[in-house]
């Protein structure tokens, strides 16, 4: 028989999102990225037309190059292949780790495209 603190919980869980999204956390090598900023710029643009895209920036000291990309994919070798793409990954400028995320708790009412100030209301 559950307790009341297991069925508390269960009570609090069962309406949640339990959206799986996957996180990746770039580790920036110090490098200059603005010989790749651009392309890295448009391939996040890219991402963010076709659905992919559900948050990205850098992290902390800009010289450090870090930055974390969270993207909707079907799995982690969907979420692989998207990071293996970026223009820093690919020149060598970042490394990644990629966790999965289950977005629980929160709230948004309308997608707002960052990159071209669009929104749409869902």
């Amino acid at each position: 028989m559950p307790s009341a603190v297991q069925l508390k919980i269960a009570e609090l869980l069962k309406g949640m999102l339990r959206l799986k999204l996957f996180v990746i956390f770039s580790q920036g090598k110090g490098l200059d990225v603005t010989p790749y900023l651009a392309d890295h710029l448009q391939y996040m643009i890219e991402l963010e037309r076709e659905g992919k895209l559900f948050a990205s920036g850098p992290l902390g000291d800009p010289s450090k190059a870090d930055g974390m990309t969270i993207v909707r994919a079907a799995d982690e070798e969907e979420a692989r292949r998207i990071a293996l793409k970026d223009p820093f990954v690919i020149h060598g400028i970042r490394t990644f780790k990629i966790l999965p995320w289950t977005v629980m708790e929160g709230s948004l009412s309308v997608t707002v495209n960052f990159s071209d100030q669009t929104t749409k209301i869902s």
